[in-house]
């Protein structure tokens, strides 16, 4: 039954703004039984007098946060500063409205020392992601976001583009037969791959790390849901890399796009909410709650997102391995790159703790891939240690429309067009993923000329994206 309630109506009656409000809305949509007038009268009821509702099946959740929050210890509001520090933006006329304004509250965190805009900016949930941002002594949990650790990889065969094209079956069947897609979804019994990562201590430094350890064995190996990818392409170096000792000329590419998977998921979730409890940030800035590095739980999860990175990693070892045995050739060069992570640098002469949410790392020489979508080109690059960018590019071209827009406004038949007049197969994905969702990678490209110089460029032609529509990431 649709009751069409919604916050403006609830705040009319007395709810705020905060976790309550957002409870009372999800049992809105649930099917109560109730019509919206009964609905608004329990609402008005449940404020009064929450304590008669604690065994209703309906209301009872809420009723009990409500008596929770009115006897929890009052805890004083941190104050924002009352101006945000200056920051960088790159590409500013392609960046929504939203990002800025995110990126305006995260600049006024008493911890924030710096922070850049990345072109490719789009609104997310606390930091936005092509945001980054440096703190002192600080770690945000959504600053580094829900899929810690998140990478490209891409590994380059001496293989001629020839090869694929006269041998494409080849490279479905071994792309199919190597790769798993989707929240949730994993190997197992003998299916399930090994690697060091698991034997790592850290899985032990709480219960609640040994508690995930089984299900990071399971999806070892497997990519997200959303816009994680493996894909076949042709990669193009215009002239000769004397750093990757590879020449002039068109070679098959292997490239992964795909993060920590569960395992980061519940990280971040647990520290988020455990840093919301510790850190009592004004209602606009809550998704940016930090946690002193020098904490136990700083420090808990420091060591848990670095363990999440290296899973991540594994993640990408695994599948490359699996295919680089399976099609042969030899291998000419191996490049990785991560986002959604928090590094340990010096800014300014002092020690940042520095977060990329959904930026690349582009220090001087250091290498990077940023790709565009199915259809459109990526780029193998090399930072130029940009100090204005806190020593950071996009990490790919970045979404034009959220999901539930494209899925509204992208047709099944345009989609297909697309990819045949890019000549793309493409094995998985729904239309939030179609090429029309992201914004225009070489105008991102134009937008950071001064962050990173070009070395090659990666033409996706076979694509491989979970099929159910889950998000991870």
């Amino acid at each position: 039954m649709n009751t069409q309630i919604n916050g403006k109506d609830l705040i009319e009656i007395g709810y705020k703004e905060g976790e309550i409000l957002g409870m009372a809305l999800k049992i809105n949509k649930k099917r109560t039984g109730y019509n919206r007038q009964d609905m608004m009268k329990h609402y008005a009821s449940i404020l009064e007098n929450p304590a008669a509702y604690l065994d209703n099946k309906v209301f009872g959740k809420l009723a009990t946060a409500m008596i929770e929050e009115a006897n929890a210890p009052v805890k004083e509001v941190i104050a924002l500063k009352e101006q945000p520090e200056a920051y960088t933006v790159y590409g500013a006329e392609h960046i929504e409205e939203g990002a800025r304004a995110q990126m305006e509250v995260a600049m006024k965190l008493p911890v924030t020392v710096a922070g850049a805009l990345m072109p490719d900016a789009h609104q997310g949930y606390g930091l936005p992601i092509g945001g980054v941002l440096a703190t002192k002594n600080a770690i945000i949990p959504y600053g580094v976001g829900v899929d810690i650790g998140c990478r490209m990889a891409l590994t380059v065969f001496d293989i001629p583009e020839a090869h694929f094209y006269a041998n494409e079956n080849l490279y479905k069947t071994e792309l199919i037969k190597h790769t798993k897609f989707g929240a949730g979804h994993g190997f197992h019994g003998r299916d399930k791959a090994n690697h060091a990562v698991l034997d790592s201590t850290d899985f032990n430094m709480t219960p609640f790390l040994k508690q995930l350890h089984d299900k990071a064995y399971s999806q070892l190996g497997t990519s997200g849901g959303g816009n994680h990818f493996v894909e076949w392409g042709i990669i193009d170096f215009a002239e000769r890399d004397e750093v990757l000792n590879i020449d002039k000329g068109r070679y098959l590419a292997l490239l992964t796009h795909s993060g920590s998977r569960g395992f980061g998921a519940t990280i971040a979730g647990h520290y988020t909410q455990l840093a919301k409890s510790l850190c009592n940030l004004p209602y606009e800035a809550k998704n940016l709650a930090y946690l002193d590095l020098n904490s136990e739980a700083g420090q808990e999860y420091w060591i848990a997102m670095n363990l999440a990175g290296d899973y991540a990693s594994a993640c990408h070892e695994v599948i490359h391995n699996k295919l680089v045995k399976a099609i042969g050739g030899k291998v000419l060069a191996k490049v990785e790159n991560h986002h959604n992570f928090a590094w340990k640098e010096v800014w300014n002469g002092e020690e940042v703790i520095v977060h990329r949410k959904g930026a690349t790392p582009a220090g001087k020489g250091v290498m990077g891939i940023i790709p565009g979508s199915m259809t459109a080109p990526g780029f193998l690059v090399r930072g130029k240690g940009e100090a204005h960018a806190i020593n950071s590019a996009s990490h790919g071209a970045g979404r034009q429309m959220s999901r539930t827009k494209a899925i509204q406004n992208i047709t099944a038949a345009e989609m297909k067009s697309i990819l045949a007049e890019n000549n793309v197969t493409l094995i998985g994905a729904g239309l939030d993923e179609a090429p029309m969702a992201y914004k225009d990678i070489n105008m991102v490209m134009a937008s950071q000329q001064e962050l990173v110089d070009v070395v090659a460029k990666f033409t996706p032609k076979m694509v491989r994206m979970a099929d159910d529509g889950s998000k991870e990431d």
